[in-house]
């Protein structure tokens, strides 16, 4: 069976605002007209209808892609029957009509049309109504309607070609959608499973709900980072940044700064790229004594590099001596500049090994963390 596909986007999108029309403005990275027909390729012979100011935009969103696109009409309906007569120099057998605008739609919304094809004339995909609907007059409720057997349109409605393409030929125009058109000439439409995410962009805020289609499922990482530095002759150790006095000081190539090290390569962890020491090797005297800040930094910079925000950091340094507790808001505050992190996403806090193992007899500290990563 051969499948033709319209692609309506000669609209003007005016409600959408941006000044660009809706179909060629960005949304997850590529125009809303991108993403559209990048469902639809290779299903089908593809025409894209749009205004004939638009060429020039449909022409650069479309390189690549095998179709062809022509010039719609004064509305919808005009437009849908020129893709229709493109479509009719080599008929297909069915036919699916999609608005450029729910560039979120998916393969099993699509399928499930086509399917229905087989036994029905027409379908198109439905979500039932489930809210409760009023009647108003801008300002206050004036009455209530039946919500049952009420369903939300979508799109791509389906058909087969050579009925839909009569009943075009024949409707005096005005039609809100393809399925209006097919039921005045008196042909069944069947109700195919709708998909939230398959919405119309029709104002700003559709965009961002978008945008969150299109991208994907949020990717969120755990990492965790674990850290030793015994303790040596010295007057003062570093903690998360902090000089703290002490009687002695931790001993390390780096700075030692244990709670720093266990966040990067909680980070590191996180993004599965090993350990300070992968990035920053003991063995390379241009790291003896640095700042741990520097090792730090750059694991929030890959990161963020890698397409990721930090969601929260939480530290636990596992000590005797120094007590920490006095310190934390000035090592928070520290370290929320280092990452340029809202401090309210950092946790540090402390515990002792009651007197047992390495840290119980005051041999060193240890220091043990946890990352979250989101995809932004």
């Amino acid at each position: 069976m051969q499948t033709g596909i319209i692609i309506v986007a000669a609209g003007r999108g005016t409600r959408a605002g941006g000044g660009l029309a809706k179909q060629w403005r960005r949304v997850a990275g590529k125009p809303v007209a991108r993403w559209t027909l990048e469902a639809f390729a290779g299903r089908g012979s593809l025409v894209m209808v749009v205004h004939p100011d638009d060429m020039s935009q449909a022409q650069a969103v479309a390189a690549g892609l095998d179709l062809r696109i022509v010039t719609g009409g004064a509305d919808r309906s005009a437009s849908v029957r020129a893709g229709l007569e493109a479509l009719a120099q080599d008929s297909p057998d069915h036919v699916l009509i999609h608005d450029v605008a729910r560039p979120c739609v998916s393969p099993t919304v699509i399928d499930a049309v086509l399917d229905a094809l087989d036994h029905h004339p027409g379908a198109a995909p439905a979500l039932p109504v489930t809210d409760a609907l009023w009647t108003g007059d801008g300002t206050r409720v004036t009455g209530a309607r039946d919500r049952e057997g009420l369903y939300r349109a979508q799109t791509p409605q389906g058909f087969r070609f050579a009925e839909i393409l009569a009943a075009h030929r024949a409707h005096p125009g005005g039609a809100a959608d393809d399925v209006a058109v097919a039921r005045a000439a008196g042909l069944d439409v069947a109700i195919t499973q709708g998909d939230e995410a398959n919405l119309k962009i029709t104002t700003p805020g559709d965009f961002s709900r978008a945008d969150s289609y299109l991208r994907g499922q949020m990717d969120i990482r755990l990492g965790n980072g674990f850290d030793v530095h015994a303790f040596e002759e010295g007057d003062h150790v570093i903690l998360c940044g902090v000089r703290i006095p002490h009687s002695h000081k931790l001993k390390g190539h780096s700075d030692a700064d244990v709670g720093m090290h266990a966040v990067t390569d909680a980070i590191y962890g996180a993004l599965a790229e090993g350990d300070i020491g992968r990035h920053f090797p003991p063995s390379d005297p241009q790291w003896k004594g640095a700042a741990s800040e520097i090792f730090l930094r750059h694991a929030v910079e890959l990161a963020r590099d890698r397409g990721f925000a930090i969601g929260n950091i939480d530290v636990t340094l596992i000590c005797e001596r120094p007590k920490v507790g006095p310190h934390v808001h000035e090592m928070t505050g520290k370290m929320a500049e280092i990452m340029t992190l809202d401090a309210g996403r950092i946790s540090i806090k402390a515990t002792t090994s009651e007197r047992l193992g390495f840290t119980g007899r005051e041999e060193g500290i240890a220091a043990l963390a946890t990352a979250t990563l989101v995809s932004a």
